[in-house]
């Protein structure tokens, strides 16, 4: 950034019992009230024999000058009724300057100019001192070289000839006095856009840019984004003018428009599923809470509106994260409906956790809400549903088999909070059809997750989950796991048993070490059999008579687990049977015949 030297005076301002003064020797004469501040200042100041030169034709006193009424006009007619010399030893004159652009600090920047001390002046206090200097009129025609002309020439041919300049000027100017000093707004803003069409190779000033990974790598030139870092500075209604007029002039493509309000958001709007921002929050005060959560709104809502309309300007990824936000900070209606229906078209590229969705008022472990997951999911299965041209059918099903194996790694996240009730978990499952998922081994681990999260749940309850598993669906190796699961009901780990003897037998000649695992698989299933139906042990004082329904129950479950066995085994018998080629039983008959 530049910076502008005036003066070239020590700084003889000093604070004493809450009060600013100026070293010298004479007296104050001039109290200048501004907010909490007061100043003790000069109307007059001793001049030398050899400075008495320079106030020829001035109108003052051969040995005093007028230090800020020289320059100031505002000040000039405010103390228009004092008579100058003569008043020399009256009281000072309090004035208040409560209204003063900038305060405090701009006064003294502008009291320092009168003075002659050397200030710097740059993009960080150039807007303050400028309507400082407007306000106290100090312009050409109360003195010839005054503040504002200089201020007004540094303006022009430094500020708005940077880049970062224009853009902490317009931040300035925006929080001093929003759109109203429109001298200052409106040349910045065009400034800023300017550079931002140039084209990359053409930029040849600093800027900001801190993506992961990007300054380990040598670039030989300019990234397309370079700009976005550092206009995500601005004030949201700032930033949408800025961007606004940028995407009127249609020489840049949507996604870079998408890209400029993902770092936008990214600065301004804390993801809910951070949980140290989340807890760091929390710990603020009520009215702090609601104050930040209003201005988190006022971004949300204002960003959603610039999402371009266009395929690809931003990512289903950054659209599940505002649907976070939007349901964090309490968002209207309108701007929730859009980001469904928006990261629905795109919801293949997300991931699982891109749709746990915390609650405004989530503990610890957070609760989810999984209405707004359901709601995503259900209007891409209309968009799905909806008849499409070959092409988009074969995208469609290909973005189908991702959304299946997403949704299911999603339900394995929300089987983890051990108050999700089963019923809520078994609609959630429903929701995506039987045709869109082409394995059921995601399906099998969120149930299998869920089962180990909540071992409370009934028989009932665990047939009710393990229902929705199609067991020839499931890959060799997750179908042994759940032969071999203990959490799984008995019907569930029965009907594994049958498919994977008819696997087996369907393999021909390889499937003998396949069909070794039955055997193994039933007599363990009888045994468990035999485990659950045990009654429990009764005391030790009751009489032996008490034991004998319990060695009648041991014969039929051993007589249950035989049954069961055979049962499997006359399937097997009769798939290899079935098995056996026609052509040897049509012979035989010939045979026969003959």
């Amino acid at each position: 950034m530049k910076y502008m030297k005036l003066g070239t005076k020590p700084d003889t301002f000093y604070t004493e019992e809450a009060v600013r003064s100026v070293l010298s020797d004479v007296p104050a004469d001039l109290i200048i009230h501004v907010n909490n501040t007061k100043y003790q200042l000069h109307k007059l100041k001793f001049c030398s024999h050899s400075e008495n030169a320079d106030t020829e034709g001035t109108g003052c006193h051969p040995y005093y000058q007028f230090p800020l009424l020289l320059k100031c006009g505002l000040l000039q007619r405010l103390c228009s009724d004092d008579d100058g010399v003569d008043g020399v030893d009256a009281a000072p004159v309090p004035v208040a300057l409560h209204d003063i652009p900038g305060g405090e600090e701009a006064f003294e920047l502008c009291a320092k100019f009168c003075y002659g001390i050397s200030i710097n002046i740059g993009a960080g206090n150039f807007v303050a001192a400028a309507l400082a200097a407007r306000f106290l009129r100090m312009t050409e025609a109360v003195a010839k070289g005054n503040l504002v002309a200089k201020l007004d020439s540094f303006f022009d041919s430094c500020i708005l000839q940077g880049w970062k300049d224009p853009i902490a000027a317009l931040t300035a100017a925006w929080r001093i006095s929003g759109w109203s000093e429109s001298r200052i707004v409106q040349p910045c803003v065009d400034a800023i856009v300017e550079k931002i069409l140039t084209p990359p190779s053409k930029v040849t000033w600093s800027y900001t840019y801190t993506r992961p990974g990007y300054a380990k790598k040598a670039h030989q030139s300019v990234p397309k984004d370079w700009w976005t870092e550092d206009v995500s500075e601005l004030d949201i209604d700032v930033f949408r003018s800025l961007l606004s007029t940028v995407r009127a002039a249609r020489l840049l493509p949507p996604p870079l428009i998408g890209e400029a309000l993902h770092v936008y958001a990214c600065k301004h709007l804390p993801d809910p599923l951070n949980h140290a921002a989340a807890a760091a929050t929390a710990n603020g005060q009520s009215s702090e809470l609601e104050t930040a959560a209003a201005k988190q709104r006022r971004v949300l809502e204002t960003i959603v509106t610039m999402i371009p309309g266009d395929a690809g300007a931003v990512t289903g990824r950054f659209l599940l994260r505002l649907l976070r936000v939007a349901s964090y900070v309490g968002a209207s209606p309108s701007t929730r409906a859009q980001l469904v229906r928006q990261a629905g078209a795109q919801l293949d590229e997300a991931r699982a956790v891109d749709l746990l969705v915390p609650m405004p008022s989530s503990s610890d472990p957070p609760a989810y809400d999984v209405g707004a997951a359901e709601a995503v999911l259900e209007h891409f299965l209309a968009l799905f549903q909806r008849p499409a041209p070959p092409d988009e059918r074969r995208r469609m099903s290909a973005a189908m088999e991702k959304v299946a194996r997403t949704f299911d790694e999603y339900l394995r996240a929300v089987a983890l909070h051990a108050d999700f009730p089963v019923g809520k978990f078994v609609d959630l499952a429903e929701c995506l059809p039987d045709i869109a998922r082409n394995d059921h081994d995601g399906l099998y681990h969120a149930i299998d997750t869920y089962l180990k999260e909540h071992p409370e749940l009934s028989k009932a309850d665990k047939k009710r989950l393990c229902r929705m598993i199609d067991c020839r669906k499931l890959s060799p190796d997750v179908r042994a796991q759940a032969i071999s699961n203990d959490l799984m009901p008995l019907r569930t780990i029965v009907q594994l048993l049958f498919v994977e003897q008819e696997r087996a037998m369907g393999g021909g000649g390889a499937s003998g070490s396949n069909s070794a695992v039955a055997p193994d698989a039933i007599a363990m299933l009888a045994a468990r059999k035999e485990k659950e139906d045990e009654p429990p042990a009764p005391a030790a004082d009751h009489k032996s008579d008490v034991h004998r329904p319990r060695g009648d129950h041991g014969e039929r479950a051993r007589a249950d687990g035989a049954a069961m066995t055979r049962s499997l085994s006359a399937s097997t018998t009769k798939t290899a049977g079935a098995a056996a080629p026609r052509t040897a039983e049509s012979r035989g008959s010939r045979m026969r015949n003959k």
